[in-house]
């Protein structure tokens, strides 16, 4: 077993993400060292308003390789955040904390200490501020990552989009043959080399039924060619099949991955079958990165009713890999 620590980002600090962390505590006893990086006077601030008690062990990031960690405390490299701790608006005002604690957990990751990382979600609109189409985005450029894929995994079935969190009307332009080929590919190894197999992938089409009334069918000019050349490199893929039958009981029966052309083609019926269990992998990046399969849900932000199983499931997964 690798007991190697994980790295845990707070992310958005005006979210439920502290709450899950507390849950998931006493969900179950973790092996691997947790290590959460955030602001102190937060973490001290949500644990009083939502009446969990543990002790914190304040850790210097630059001694982490000396330190024998444990999970009888809460183990946190502190963040300086000066903000009102007051439950507040999701803004740009976090900005600055987010990236802190990313920057911290990328120095410690090029260390060589782990290769283990969650982060709490975030918001899109504001820390993102469409220079980047979502967290997978920023990490892959802030690493340098060539390509990189968004894997939404659960044992049973998990799902790839080709294309993130881009408009419908950009969708089409962005489905090309090397970006259906560099993301399967990722899927594939990642799969090989993680988990010990060579997974059953089915592709989706674009278009309803896998037709279209217009002149130019990229199903099957651009989607059944990649499916094709993947084929001749003895990746297991089939396709493309119409979105609408393929997550039907019978149909998904020994799938491993199913590849959607766009975002909430693929995710929202595994959210369906799934709720919240499952995670979100990112693919193609020097390290495994992973966040629970949920945003901030600052609505719910103090009232104790969120759902921890996603992140559970996140430690769980690091712990086996």
């Amino acid at each position: 077993m690798n007991y190697k620590p994980i790295l845990i980002v707070h992310g958005e600090p005006n979210s439920v993400f502290l709450e899950i962390f507390f849950k998931s505590l006493r969900f179950k006893k973790f092996k691997n060292p947790l290590m959460l990086i955030c602001s102190q006077k937060i973490l001290k601030f949500q644990m009083k308003k939502l009446k969990f008690k543990m002790d914190i062990r304040i850790i210097n990031p630059l001694l982490l390789d000396k330190i024998k960690l444990d999970n009888k405390m809460i183990n946190v490299i502190d963040v300086n955040y000066n903000k009102d701790l007051t439950f507040q608006k999701i803004s740009n005002k976090s900005n600055q904390y987010i990236k802190d604690c990313f920057k911290i957990s990328f120095k410690i990751l090029k260390s060589g200490v782990t290769n283990k990382l969650i982060n709490g979600p975030i918001s899109k609109t504001s820390f993102l501020n469409k220079k980047f189409l979502g967290i997978t985005e920023y990490l892959a450029k802030k690493t340098k990552a060539k390509q990189n894929a968004m894997l939404i995994y659960n044992k049973r079935l998990s799902v790839c989009p080709i294309t993130t969190h881009l408009p419908l009307k950009s969708v089409t332009r962005n489905i090309t043959k090397k970006n259906i080929i560099d993301k399967i590919s990722l899927v594939d190894s990642f799969y090989k080399n993680h988990l010990g197999f060579k997974p059953k992938i089915v592709v989706l089409g674009l278009n309803p039924h896998c037709e279209s009334v217009d002149n130019f069918n990229e199903d099957e000019k651009i989607i059944k060619p990649a499916i094709k050349y993947l084929s001749n490199r003895k990746i297991i893929v089939k396709g493309p099949y119409s979105a609408d039958t393929a997550f039907l009981k019978k149909n998904r029966k020994n799938i491993d991955v199913i590849i959607g052309m766009y975002h909430d083609q693929v995710l929202t019926p595994v959210k369906t079958l799934f709720e919240y269990d499952a995670i979100n992998i990112t693919l193609g990046l020097p390290f495994i990165r992973i966040s629970p399969d949920h945003g901030p849900n600052q609505k719910m932000l103090g009232q104790n009713k969120s759902n921890p199983l996603s992140l559970v499931r996140a430690i769980e997964f690091l712990e086996k890999n």
